[in-house]
């Protein structure tokens, strides 16, 4: 979970679980999944080494053969590059929607709202979302301020393969999944 959301899990008088909202009690550890975590056996889907669930992270931080094994998947279900540049849409520099000042960077844009609209009232398009595959370009944010603090304060470059195929995507993690143990 991000900070964020985990904090407002655990804003109410009683907290609640983040992903079964079953009131939490303050202070108290999940001991019986830390248990399970450090007692069950996995396989490394690269090297095929035995091992704990708990150590599973960092053996494939540093597993060479699991990254190769992320990465036929992640060719699996990519898409060839788009050759006409005219259809690609621009994810790099974004226009304010308040005051129509362009040629922002996603961090460049956030800090100019902050700076100069932060009391604008006025429904918007967020830019950054409108250029998305799934952005829609008419969606009118009720709080835009809100929406970049809480949306964008990371790259999606960073996690979002654009040319990946998602029914690809799907049937490659479903063949996996039924492959895996």
């Amino acid at each position: 979970f991000c900070t964020p959301c985990l904090q407002q899990c655990l804003k109410p008088k009683k907290p609640v679980c983040g992903v079964c909202r079953s009131t939490l009690s303050s202070g108290s550890r999940a001991l019986d999944l830390e248990k399970q975590i450090e007692t069950t056996e996995t396989t490394c889907n690269g090297c095929n080494k035995k091992m704990y669930l708990s150590k599973m992270r960092s053996h494939a931080a540093s597993c060479s053969k699991y990254q190769n094994y992320i990465m036929e998947g992640v060719k699996a279900v990519t898409k060839e590059p788009l050759h006409n540049t005219r259809n690609f849409p621009n994810r790099f520099t974004f226009p304010c929607p308040y005051c129509n000042e362009k040629n922002f960077d996603q961090e460049g844009l956030v800090e100019h709202c902050k700076a100069l609209h932060s009391m604008d009232a006025k429904q918007v398009v967020c830019p950054i979302c409108a250029s998305m595959p799934w952005g829609d370009p008419n969606y009118r944010s009720a709080n835009f301020m809100e929406h970049l603090q809480r949306r964008h304060r990371f790259s999606y470059d960073t996690f979002v393969d654009y040319d990946a195929d998602e029914d690809d995507m799907m049937a490659q993690v479903l063949m996996r999944s039924l492959r895996d143990k």
